[in-house]
């Protein structure tokens, strides 16, 4: 065995033990946690979330609007995969994946909740220039070491962010935020080129050749354009990315949405048939596949693993971007940014397995051969959508795709950039520099081919989790505590769901 394949297997076990049960039960087991501490909030409140997501607060601090950090994470959030990540769980654990992928959502809008409401309580914003910074780094160190930087002390858990803060740059760095993301744009794009030429992406000509692998012309000019791309939005900083993604975020969700409810509206009749598949499979597979599946531990296992994976609760990502929003209610904030895990998870993965269901394409016995990530879900949807051409439903799903992609590179450059402003002190020259090797991280990832780079990303993206999670489940009580608060005073009338009311601050600092 040569040294490339023993590294690559060592850094796989890793990644299998950080991904293992033990962290998905804690995502999982702080999810239920704080489901019941709030009595359910994420269900109670749902629809007062979703009137806060679109109607910002009035007069609140911060760099961006409400709406804007919404995005922003959103933006990072709904990526490859929505559609890869889901199809990858369905053929792996069947229908019944789907059901447990659910369940990790609902629970796991409560840990967004409380990731965004700790988030806005423990941030830093400077008064001059409203420039503001928070996350995880900072909930660790000023919330669980409240009593130390009370006193004047450093916090004794400081040393936890900052391992948060490094994990969270070397995520956005080095895999997830660059490599990973720009390898599925240029797949995507031999892909699209070659089916217009009538051709299989493997069969287009390469210009030369890397490690044995063919560059073709298509990876050079996408490398260029996206990295160019790239670079103009996030040269610009937060404000540029928060407008790029307040636009694009929300289109590329609506269009996907509707090309899957075209393709479940065709389907209409099969509808009941997939409900019943997906809820007697989460707990029985082999009735519904014949055998062929293992025992429901598989299915709840790749349900829960890619939903964590795919709306990130838990993560301690989304967090970084809800403490830019211009409020000043950590409760508000943590009701809009909980409404990420919906749309990610709830709607918009939900309606690719469903489309996935429908057509049969996770198993080999119902669409006639074995497919795997994207091919499954495009498989589906030139299936289920019968009037459209099959080139014409690879362009629109390939361009969903990419944009998908493309909105994740510049969330992920904002979450690494902040990552280092903590880590560095808030030097500004540090993150500036950081942004110019993020470009070329993108120019150069459709070259890099070694499984290596995206199994470390995936560790890092992981360990990210650990800290957050335990910062999550010890400030429990500080996050029922300031949700109990803000709803008393919305129930007596001291402010009211237009944010026009007495400050949080103000408040905390009377009693």
């Amino acid at each position: 065995m040569d040294f490339a394949t023993a590294f690559n297997g060592a850094l796989s076990a890793i990644d299998d033990a950080v991904w293992g049960v033990p962290l998905i039960v804690l995502i999982l087991a702080g999810g239920i946690l704080l489901s019941i501490r709030l009595k359910g909030l994420q269900i109670r409140q749902l629809p007062r979330a979703l009137r806060y997501m679109v109607k910002n607060e009035e007069g609140g601090t911060g760099e961006v609007s409400s709406f804007g950090a919404l995005c922003t994470a959103l933006s990072a959030t709904i990526g490859t995969g929505n559609i890869v990540g889901v199809a990858t769980a369905v053929v792996a654990g069947g229908p019944g994946a789907l059901f447990w992928m659910f369940i990790a959502a609902l629970f796991g809008m409560a840990t967004k909740y409380s990731e965004g409401l700790l988030a806005v309580k423990y941030r830093e914003v400077d008064k001059n220039t409203g420039h503001s910074l928070g996350g995880p780094f900072y909930y660790i160190e000023k919330g669980m070491g409240h009593k130390a930087v009370a006193e004047g002390r450093k916090s004794p858990w400081r040393w936890m962010a900052k391992l948060f803060a490094f994990f969270g740059c070397c995520v956005g760095l080095f895999g997830i935020g660059t490599f990973t993301q720009v390898n599925s744009i240029n797949s995507a794009s031999n892909t699209l080129v070659a089916a217009f030429a009538g051709m299989k992406a493997a069969d287009l000509p390469a210009v030369f050749t890397i490690g044995g692998t063919g560059i073709t012309m298509v990876t050079i000019v996408t490398s260029l354009i996206v990295a160019i791309l790239v670079g103009l939005v996030v040269i610009g900083g937060l404000q540029r990315i928060a407008a790029v993604s307040e636009k694009v975020v929300p289109a590329m969700a609506i269009i996907y949405v509707l090309l899957c409810a075209v393709l479940i509206g065709c389907n209409i009749t099969r509808l009941p048939d997939a409900f019943y598949a997906i809820n007697v499979a989460a707990f029985d597979p082999q009735a519904i596949a014949g055998g062929i599946m293992g025992t429901f531990v598989i299915a709840m296992q790749k349900g829960i693993a890619r939903g964590i994976f795919s709306n990130e609760a838990g993560l301690g990502s989304a967090p970084i971007a809800a403490a830019a929003a211009q409020t000043h209610e950590p409760t508000r904030q943590g009701l809009v940014t909980m409404t990420g895990t919906f749309i990610d998870t709830i709607i918009i993965c939900m309606c690719t397995g469903l489309a996935i269901v429908l057509t049969g394409a996770w198993s080999p016995e119902l669409c006639g051969q074995t497919l795997q990530g994207f091919a499954v879900t495009d498989y589906a949807f030139g299936a289920g959508i019968p009037f459209l051409p099959n080139v014409i439903s690879t362009l629109l799903l390939t361009l969903c795709l990419m944009l998908f992609a493309f909105t994740t590179i510049l969330g992920w450059d904002y979450y690494s950039e902040r990552c280092l402003e903590y880590l560095s002190n808030k030097n500004m020259k540090a993150v500036k520099v950081f942004r110019w090797l993020y470009i070329l991280a993108v120019f150069i990832g459709p070259y890099m081919t070694i499984q290596a780079v995206w199994t470390i990303a995936d560790i890092f993206n992981g360990l990210m989790a650990i800290p957050n999670m335990i910062a999550l489940i010890a400030l429990s009580g500080v996050v029922v505590k300031t949700t109990n608060d803000y709803f008393k005073r919305l129930k007596s009338g001291e402010i009211t769901d237009k944010g026009d009311g007495k400050p949080a601050e103000a408040v905390m600092t009377e009693e």
